[in-house]
């Protein structure tokens, strides 16, 4: 059984456009901007049957959810739901950016680097710490959402709330601390996809399948808003392989029709995207896809590198799951609950693919200026072992994120050494599908 969350940040609020601090206020409302974005958003959303829908009470995103289903006719009654509400950031409520700067500096620096240590005052003077009793309202709510819907039928629960609790959220799911808070991004309207599939009791597996996608909106992919070196991660198109679900690894598999169709696909996504640097693994089908893009961007030069060539299945490649499991059964049992236990027959390990292939993205990193923007081109394993090593995960968590045929990520690199890298969107497959990725499951 699966529990599909979609997860939508509010839209552009009063508050936003000023950069006053909202925290749990009710304030601010959408501006009509904002009121456009939402419709977007429930346009984007329609064709997905949704089962409950729950939000935060606060009004910027009360509204927001009155736009998202204005178009349904499954005719769902919002719950509205405290355990969505923003963070409760005390005084700073209600002032600008500026005014916090100017007022609190230290506590500000302490939020931009280190949100989960800031300490703040409420207005009778008691102290507490904002991100840690987020985190615990997080928890709580998704062990109540959980013990709802997770047992029932496959079930899509749609959650409108605000950035940092729908950070926290996410954390929670992927078990990471709060230290991991600014390497993510949300931006207003935004659609976030995570699929729980259950185990056992309360237990399940959690998948990223898309994050913070605004391709239902103008600009399609968030702007830069400072200077900072941008990488766009981009898995290749799909194979006669994939599309058979075959493990094909090393073996040099080109695309098939629908895999360049997929490129293409990709390359139009991206064709106002400044584009000064692009790399790809050596093996055909990435650079067959990073070429389609790359026709768009005339001027770039194609580079690359073999430490983005896709895990070596060994023994496994070129065969079928069912082929597989009649001579391997429990080193394919092995490799579906625990991969980073298995070690491929006359092949590699999730650690060796992740050991070269994080070396590899950290050169290509260091070698980019703050204002340049690198196409990196690669494979299914490999770019979940560099989306882990950015997360925070482990090799044992690569099944936590999903990379479709032609799904684009956005890596941005920080000017502050504190939280270098920011993963702006993950998995964006809506220049092929809609907002699920409907890309063939294949094999890794």
């Amino acid at each position: 059984m699966t529990l599909r969350l979609l997860l939508v940040r509010h839209g552009l609020s009063t508050f936003n456009i000023e950069r006053r601090i909202q925290g749990r206020n009710d304030l601010s409302t959408l501006t009509q901007e904002g009121r456009s974005q939402a419709l977007q958003a429930g346009e984007a959303l329609l064709k997905i049957p949704i089962n409950e829908i729950y939000s935060s009470p606060l009004r910027r995103a009360a509204e927001t959810t009155k736009n998202l289903i204005k178009c349904r006719k499954d005719n769902l009654i919002p719950i509205m739901e405290d355990g969505l509400l923003e963070v409760d950031l005390g005084i700073w409520s209600g002032l600008t950016a500026e005014e916090i700067e100017k007022q609190y500096p230290i506590q500000s620096q302490v939020w931009r680097e280190d949100p989960k240590e800031l300490t703040l005052e409420r207005e009778n003077g008691e102290t507490f710490k904002p991100i840690e009793e987020l985190i615990i309202q997080a928890r709580t709510f998704l062990a109540r959402l959980t013990d709802i819907h997770l047992h029932e039928e496959d079930q899509t629960i749609l959650i409108v709330a605000h950035n940092a609790i729908l950070r926290c959220l996410i954390l929670e799911l992927l078990k990471q601390s709060s230290k991991s808070f600014r390497k993510l991004q949300l931006d207003n309207a935004s659609i976030s996809v995570f699929n729980l599939n259950s185990i056992h009791d309360n237990q399940y597996q959690v998948q990223i399948e898309c994050l913070n996608n605004t391709s239902h909106l103008q600009p399609a992919i968030p702007i830069k808003t400072i200077k900072k070196a941008r990488l766009i991660l981009v898995r290749h198109g799909e194979t006669d392989w994939n599309k058979e679900g075959r493990f094909q690894g090393q073996i040099d598999i080109p695309l098939n029709h629908n895999g360049k169709n997929q490129a293409k696909a990709a390359g139009f996504f991206l064709k106002k995207i400044q584009i000064d640097k692009a790399i790809s693994s050596s093996l055909t089908r990435p650079k067959q896809t990073a070429e389609e893009i790359l026709k768009y961007h005339p001027g770039v030069q194609l580079e690359i590198q073999d430490g983005l060539v896709e895990i070596g299945h060994g023994l496994w490649e070129g065969k079928l799951e069912s082929e597989i499991i009649d001579q391997w059964p429990k080193l394919l049992k092995n490799w579906k609950e625990s991969p980073e236990t298995v070690q491929m027959p006359e092949g590699e390990t999730i650690q060796d693919v992740w050991d070269r292939s994080v070396s590899c993205w950290d050169q290509i990193c260091s070698q980019l200026t703050s204002e340049q923007t690198c196409l990196v081109v690669a494979h299914d394993a490999v770019n979940k072992t560099i989306l882990c090593n950015l997360l925070g995960l482990t090799p044992g968590d690569i099944w936590a994120v999903k990379q479709g045929n032609g799904g684009i990520t956005i890596i941005d690199i920080n000017n502050s050494s504190s939280q270098p890298y920011v993963v702006t969107c993950l998995n964006i497959t809506t220049h092929i599908g809609g907002v699920l990725d409907c890309t063939a499951p294949g094999a890794l």
